[in-house]
């Protein structure tokens, strides 16, 4: 992100092609709105690490997963941070014994239906709170199904955290908690460096006119404003915005790119590569796409 602003002043009285500086920017805002996110994360998975007990964490969620999955997705609430900030804390979690069905739950949940984010909404969508119901209905049923499918179908071998060792940060808790958040911020920030730079490209690259191509098309309509919500990775506490800007699509539509938008995008997609791995990255993502629209869908139908 230094090596582009550096470039841009040095080469800032030159023409080039607006594409080049339609790329800088983009990738400068993804990383700016991320960071202090990412850090904010970072910062809650080395406290868990250093301070919270084990013991603590087996007892605030019961073992049974029907019960510890809703639970553990009620509690996104009380995180006002984006997609970036949640996955080193699940990672975390995992590491600590916490069963990863929860874990992933309140992964998905924690972006979506957070205090900030739905204000945000109720602001972007003035005078329409139906949408800021249908948002929390429909993302809060989205993380549960999917801490539930996990646990029913999910695989050991797929999900690979990689954190440090309980072991590697013995020693006093603040020298564990100094060990923990370098290891987890430097290894997430360079993920986050990788998804910026391809949600950049594929946002330049992206035809203008898709989307009133499809809007009168009953299930195209929904699918490609939540792919470009996967594509664009606008940070969840802005899309809703984005979405209310969406001229020309229907409400089920914008729903469906603000559910979608926290829980898989370009970015995320690369911070849960460079956490869990690549087998479950892909496996995670394209099962959370698919249940975030079906829900979208459906609370789309009911309530707007």
């Amino acid at each position: 992100m230094i090596a582009v602003l550096v470039a841009s002043r040095v080469v800032g009285g030159r023409h080039g092609p607006p594409w080049v500086q339609a790329w800088a920017t983009v990738f400068i805002a993804i990383c700016v709105q991320a960071l202090p996110f990412l850090l904010l994360g970072t910062v809650l998975s080395a406290a868990v690490a250093a301070f919270v007990p084990t013991a603590f964490l087996e007892r605030a969620l019961p073992r049974n997963p029907v019960l510890a999955v809703p639970i553990a997705g009620v509690a996104g609430v009380v995180l006002p941070g984006c997609e970036c900030a949640s996955v080193p804390v699940a990672g975390r979690l995992i590491a600590r014994g916490v069963a990863p069905a929860a874990a992933l739950a309140f992964l998905l949940s924690s972006p979506a239906i957070n205090p900030v984010v739905l204000v945000a909404t109720g602001v972007a969508f003035r005078g329409h709170p139906e949408m800021v119901w249908a948002r929390l209905i429909a993302s809060l049923a989205s993380a549960v199904v999917m801490g539930l499918l996990w646990d029913r179908f999910g695989k050991p071998e797929w999900l690979r955290p990689k954190v440090l060792q309980e072991q590697a940060v013995r020693g006093k808790r603040w020298v564990a908690f100094r060990h923990s958040l370098e290891h987890d911020f430097l290894h997430a920030g360079g993920f986050l460096v990788i998804g910026g730079l391809t949600a950049a490209t594929l946002n330049v690259a992206l035809p203008r006119g898709l989307l009133s191509s499809v809007t009168g098309l009953p299930v195209l309509s929904v699918l490609v404003p939540a792919l470009l919500a996967v594509l664009l990775a606008v940070c969840s506490e802005a899309d809703a915005f984005v979405a209310a800007g969406l001229a020309g699509l229907s409400p089920t539509a914008r729903l469906a790119f603000m559910v979608v938008g926290p829980m898989v995008d370009i970015k995320l997609i690369a911070l849960q590569a460079g956490t869990f791995g690549r087998a479950f990255a892909w496996r995670f993502s394209a099962a959370t796409f698919a249940v975030a629209v079906l829900m979208a869908s459906l609370v789309g139908w009911w309530l707007l």
